[in-house]
């Protein structure tokens, strides 16, 4: 890994943006952009419309590495070019921004009240790839419905031993087992899932970091003793669906957590902004995550 990459991760302040929307999700996306269904044909334009959203954001000059540590990246985003440069190249060379690449395949139908991810059977090739392209590190997300113990020891050894697989690239995985935001017993579901994460960790020994992208939890600080566990890098958290005013709220309370956001991060960006107006909205989101990520 890039030391000065890894020193930044772990040390710096700032947020990690995600930007890394794929198939079932770039509609939606694309929709509260302000580009409706129907605007593009086929998945190939739609993918050309997310990619100029997408490289809109980073090649404003609101977004850098003063406030922002990294970004997490579609693997189509990471296959393409912003300012003639490959995109991960672009972001650490240009804007000192770390970048991630999303790598999961999905999520499972749901069993035990947790959807695992799908199989990953090229992971290795895509990991290979992501590396000599200049990406520093990776993001798999998998979802907690409700508070089932067996499911959630399910979830949570997926994560780990795929990121022992990634840490053997030479990657640094960032672990995401989400919990549902609408769960009906999310306290409990988070209780269940600490105790796995902590279960985990201690199979990884003493020079092993993995970092964590968790839901902003029922109980402030309630992950504290992850924050500062050895083998954890850095924790981040997701949106999970919360507005950004909501969100940056919840996670100002949670000391040591930085954000992760998505939705969140893109919220009040228009197509139809000029630029001035689409480069105001971003600072002040940016301004406003940033803020949150600093307590």
């Amino acid at each position: 890994m890039n030391p000065q990459q890894l020193e930044k991760v772990r040390s710096a302040r700032g947020f990690i943006a995600a930007l890394d929307q794929s198939g079932g999700s770039t509609p939606k996306a694309l929709s509260l952009y302000g580009i409706q269904p129907g605007s593009w044909s086929g998945d190939a334009q739609m993918f050309d419309l997310m990619h100029a959203m997408r490289s809109r954001i980073m090649t404003s000059p609101a977004f850098n590495g003063d406030r922002i540590l990294g970004v997490i990246l579609f693997e189509q985003t990471m296959d393409r070019e912003i300012e003639a440069r490959g995109s991960a190249d672009y972001l650490w060379s240009v804007k000192q921004v770390v970048p991630f690449l999303k790598v999961d395949k999905g999520l499972a139908e749901e069993t035990h009240g947790v959807q695992v991810m799908k199989a990953m059977p090229g992971l290795d090739a895509l990991l290979a790839r992501a590396k000599d392209r200049g990406v520093f590190g990776t993001k798999m997300r998998s979802v907690v419905k409700r508070a089932d113990a067996a499911g959630i020891e399910d979830i949570v050894r997926q994560q780990v031993t795929t990121g022992m697989q990634i840490l053997a690239a030479g990657l640094m995985p960032i672990l995401e087992p989400e919990v549902d935001i609408h769960a009906p017993d999310k306290p409990e579901a988070e209780r269940l899932l600490k105790a796995a994460l902590l279960k985990h960790l201690e199979t990884l020994g003493p020079d092993r970091q993995v970092m964590l992208k968790l839901t902003i939890p029922s109980a402030d600080d309630f992950y504290a003793d992850l924050v500062g566990h050895p083998n954890v890098l850095r924790v981040v958290a997701l949106s999970g669906g919360y507005s950004r005013e909501e969100a940056n709220r919840l996670l100002a309370r949670n000391h040591g957590v930085i954000a992760s956001f998505s939705r969140a991060l893109t919220e009040g960006l228009s197509a139809q902004q000029s630029e001035q107006e689409f480069n105001q909205a971003l600072d002040a989101s940016i301004a406003a995550i940033h803020a949150a990520s600093g307590t």
